[in-house]
């Protein structure tokens, strides 16, 4: 029986990882946690906020200059956030896109993506409050 997701994993290019840091941790508010020393030495970095948890490996041959490596265009987390109003603003101030969705009923929403073209999605569900005449 499925408990929970542990990680979302991300691709990232060889040697991108100081801007995924600057990214997940500067912009987005999680801290880098350590990886295995085993799984250190393939590259990459994992990151947390609260429960959650992505890691972004390295995908493409170190010598290629990353041509191996290709963001997913449609897939992407889904990240739910507090306050999404602040959250974008704060992308944005990092010089992160934020584009806004309408097409998700009882949620508000943008995409984003990371310096390496992966796609994020940031979602906080509609509180409806109603009156005595609702």
């Amino acid at each position: 029986m499925l408990a929970a997701i542990d990680h979302v994993q991300l691709a990232a290019p060889p040697g991108s990882e100081d801007l995924l840091r600057r990214y997940y941790v500067g912009a987005l508010g999680m801290a880098e946690i350590p990886k295995p020393p085993v799984l250190a030495a393939r590259g990459g970095c994992w990151f947390r906020a609260g429960a959650v948890q992505l890691h972004l490996g390295i995908e493409g041959a170190s010598g290629d200059g990353g041509a191996g490596f290709r963001p997913a265009r449609k897939a992407h987390p889904g990240l739910r956030v507090t306050g999404i109003d602040a959250y974008a603003a704060r992308l944005e101030s990092h010089g992160a896109p934020v584009t806004w969705d309408d097409a998700l009923p009882g949620h508000r929403r943008f995409y984003s993506e990371d310096p390496v073209g992966n796609r994020l999605e940031f979602l906080e569900p509609v509180v409806r409050t109603y009156g005595p005449d609702s």
